[in-house]
């Protein structure tokens, strides 16, 4: 080891690690942007990739989005990953830290990392970074899996969590639903768990554009003030989920799928029925539906989603092909009578 790599060592010996952990839009992107804006803390920022997420900044493990969409990677074995990963080689490691380390402000010693998928691989990183701290959010899985139907995905990962929390050093908890409340009580606390303050909100702020999943110019931020947060995102997924539950034609699938895991979700204090205008007669006729009643309901609903993925792609490809096609005064024209329309 030359004198160079061995100064380097030491001054990251001597920092902390803060890993941000849930489930995709369980308010990991937030929840990591405010943390990095305690005192004495750093995190990604203006990096050019998705979210700033440090799994797109290194090339020593694959990230969850290579194991499958947000809804099947957790199915992966791949996606979880321990302190007995083949991937934990001193190389690797200094290559990890390296990667990370050229993106984090050096002048400041607790250093930020926020990527979902780092749910699974708690004990690997705690292995490779030994002064490791978890900050750990769930949300309700209705917001979560509403979008994917994969809600044995939200199950899955959290219990592979349960079972890995019992080896980390340092881990703090919370609910999304808490944070939203309260976010700066919960701030006041991380910074307490983490072994540093909350500053002063600034007089004066600048602000930056955060890269997003389907939006090009991304989300803009703050750089110095703490984000704010809403319930709003939470209630419109409970809406439609009460919709589906009483009002949808496939509602006695919906039906059939909350009666099947709520003892599941229970344990974690979550519901899918209560609070969403399910009778109680109607809930225990579902929970009396037969499994070949319930694979039926399933087949036909997976059959139902297959479907309007592919007209929603064929539709897509048909507008790039007339759009490749147009003559350029006509594409200019059409976007004068759009522009038009909605001043």
């Amino acid at each position: 080891m030359n004198e160079t790599t061995h100064l380097q060592n030491r001054d990251q010996s001597r920092r902390k690690y803060i890993f941000v952990c849930g489930l995709q839009r369980s308010g990991t992107s937030v929840l990591g942007r405010n943390i990095a804006r305690l005192e004495n803390c750093t995190g990604f920022k203006n990096t050019g990739v998705l979210m700033d997420e440090g799994r797109f900044l290194q090339d020593v493990y694959p990230f969850d989005g290579q194991f499958g969409e947000a809804g099947r990677f957790g199915f992966d074995p791949r996606a979880h990953r321990t302190e007995t990963s083949e991937l934990l080689t001193p190389e690797n490691i200094a290559s990890l830290r390296t990667s990370w380390h050229a993106r984090w402000d050096a002048s400041k010693s607790i250093c930020v990392e926020k990527t979902p998928g780092n749910l699974l691989i708690t004990r690997f990183l705690q292995a490779a970074f030994p002064d490791s701290y978890f900050v750990v959010i769930w949300r309700h899985p209705v917001p979560v899996s509403i979008s994917t139907q994969r809600w044995k995905v939200w199950l899955h990962c959290h219990q592979l969590f349960d079972e890995d929390r019992k080896y980390l050093k340092h881990m703090y908890a919370l609910r999304y639903e808490d944070y939203v409340e309260n976010p700066a009580k919960y701030h006041e606390e991380i910074a307490a768990f983490i072994g540093t303050r909350v500053p002063d909100p600034p007089t004066q702020d600048t602000f930056r554009y955060v890269a997003q999943w389907r939006n090009p110019r991304g989300v803009r931020v703050p750089e110095g003030a703490m984000e704010n947060l809403t319930s709003v995102h939470n209630q419109k997924y409970f809406s439609c989920w009460s919709d589906l539950l009483n009002t949808s034609l496939f509602k006695p699938y919906y039906r059939y799928i909350a009666a099947k895991y709520e003892p599941e979700f229970a344990k974690y204090g979550y519901s899918l029925t209560k609070g969403f205008g399910l009778k109680e007669a109607c809930f225990q006729r579902a929970a009396r539906t037969s499994p070949v009643v319930g694979n039926l309901y399933s087949l036909m609903a997976d059959a139902c989603a297959f479907v309007v993925r592919l007209a929603t792609r064929s539709k897509g490809y048909i507008k790039r092909q007339i759009k490749a096609r147009l003559p350029e005064p006509v594409k200019m024209r059409i976007k004068c009578l759009l522009w038009k329309s909605v001043s």
